[in-house]
């Protein structure tokens, strides 16, 4: 199997954090097939499958669990009291043969409701919808933590080769202003100089931190911070224009989307 599982459908979307998950069932043949169905999706790990709600509510409290498949009809605990328990400290599938116990879970915040006995394509939309919730939490922390590193390598420098063999000379990342591909070799222009060295434009590109600098052309880098206007296809720097490359033009607006001011009407 792939490493993206991709959902048969119109809308289709591929599951690719890993969700670690539980299974709490009273009847074992339904955590068989609970197991079945999460062993064929390769970012789903099943941490484990219980017939014991009171040892699965204290798996929770103690392991990482992102997703819970929850039976209603149990002889504990129900699924709605674990619900309750719970207090939204994890995602909830509820599965259930009784479709009576819908209302009270999603007013419970369950993520989807599957009945019994459960089809695999169905399953596959439940996952869906588990993990759009799940990347929608964690997108804030790991923005969070881009930005951070992203400003630290902003600060930091690299050394590159210069045309005088053994010659290194140190760049400082705040200090660039564009670069320019020169087939096998690089322009890189500062503040202050025009530094070429022997790289390719797609290997500085993937040194150099986003979202502080964007590739606008095949031939051109920018440093967003550097630019003074734009003009149509032309972005305006200090030395003159650098042309925006149609292929590169969508991704280039995104990256200023915040930085943009414009009127509603």
């Amino acid at each position: 199997m792939s490493e993206n599982l991709y959902i048969c459908g119109s809308d289709q979307s591929p599951i690719t954090m890993s969700i670690r998950c539980l299974a709490v069932d009273d009847e074992q043949h339904a955590l068989d097939i609970i197991s079945r169905y999460v062993e064929k999706i390769p970012n789903l790990e099943l941490v484990a499958a219980t017939t014991d709600a009171i040892e699965a509510f204290q798996l929770v409290q103690k392991e990482t669990i992102d997703l819970v498949f929850l039976d209603v009809h149990m002889p504990e605990i129900t699924g709605i009291q674990f619900l309750k328990l719970l207090g939204g400290r994890t995602k909830v599938i509820l599965c259930t043969a009784y479709p009576e116990y819908a209302l009270e879970g999603y007013d419970l915040d369950i993520v989807d409701y599957l009945l019994k006995p459960m089809r695999f394509e169905r399953f596959l939309k439940a996952i869906q919808k588990a993990q759009t919730l799940l990347e929608a939490e964690e997108l804030p922390k790991t923005v969070a933590k881009s930005e951070v590193s992203s400003v630290a390598l902003l600060d930091d420098y690299i050394f590159v080769k210069t045309e005088t063999k053994g010659k290194l000379l140190k760049v400082v990342l705040s200090e660039i202003r564009y670069v320019e591909g020169l087939g096998n070799y690089v322009s890189i222009f500062t503040d202050d100089k025009r530094i070429v060295t022997l790289l390719t434009i797609k290997e500085l590109e993937e040194r150099l931190p986003k979202p502080y600098f964007l590739r606008v052309h095949k031939s051109y880098i920018v440093a967003l911070g550097k630019i003074q206007g734009i003009d149509g296809n032309q972005i305006m720097v200090a030395e003159g224009h650098i042309p925006l490359g149609d292929t590169y033009r969508e991704a280039f607006f995104n990256g200023l989307q915040q930085k943009i001011v414009a009127s509603k009407k």
